[in-house]
């Protein structure tokens, strides 16, 4: 059967009837901040003291839009005869917000935790060139950075977790046993007890 001529027509008066009949929402934005969710993409931070300057993120950007210049610092030898360590020390680290796509692989590939997502999105500028963040710019966006989610309490532990409270078990354990030599060594008086089946 062939369609009425018209009825497209009505169809589309009609959503257009039932549209307007309804209440609209709008968000009287800025007035009224928007409820973002709590791990929203915003801007980068920059916790400068887990950075070992590895390059990572910079080599992974798809923007090249991260900055990161350093130089090499030689630190002496911390016992007598050792050798002299070298390491790298951060001069600048910028991120340019005009090109980033905000993409994230940068925090995603950080091995050390130094970039995090921030959920502030209210920077913008009248110059271009003042989308160029600076490490100084990056470190106060951390203040701005939520605390990350509880851990499912069904979870296993994590194994640094699980290491360090087995290394202070065994060193809890070498204490006691040191401390009860010490105690046998400082009464030589006391003999053990016999252990029970003996006669």
């Amino acid at each position: 059967m062939p369609p009425i001529p018209g009825s497209g027509l009505a169809k589309g008066l009609a959503v257009t009837l039932r549209t307007m009949t309804k209440r609209s929402h709008t968000a009287q934005y800025p007035e009224v901040q928007p409820e973002l969710p709590p791990r929203s993409r915003g801007v980068i931070g920059l916790f400068e003291e887990n950075c070992t300057v590895c390059m990572l993120c910079a080599r992974e950007c798809p923007d090249w839009c991260i900055y990161i210049d350093s130089h090499k610092e030689t630190l002496p030898a911390a016992a007598p005869g050792g050798r002299e360590r070298s390491r790298n020390v951060l001069d600048r680290f910028a991120i340019d917000f005009s090109l980033c796509m905000y993409c994230g692989i940068c925090i995603e590939v950080c091995p050390f935790d130094a970039l995090f997502w921030s959920p502030e999105f209210e920077y913008a500028e009248t110059d271009i060139h003042e989308l160029t963040h600076e490490r100084d710019k990056l470190r106060e966006w951390m203040w701005t950075v939520p605390a990350p989610p509880a851990l499912d309490p069904a979870a296993e532990e994590p194994k640094e977790i699980a290491a360090a409270r087995k290394a202070v078990e065994k060193a809890e354990t070498a204490a006691a046993a040191a401390a009860a030599a010490a105690a046998a060594e400082a009464n030589p008086d006391t003999t053990p007890p016999a252990p029970e089946g003996d006669a």
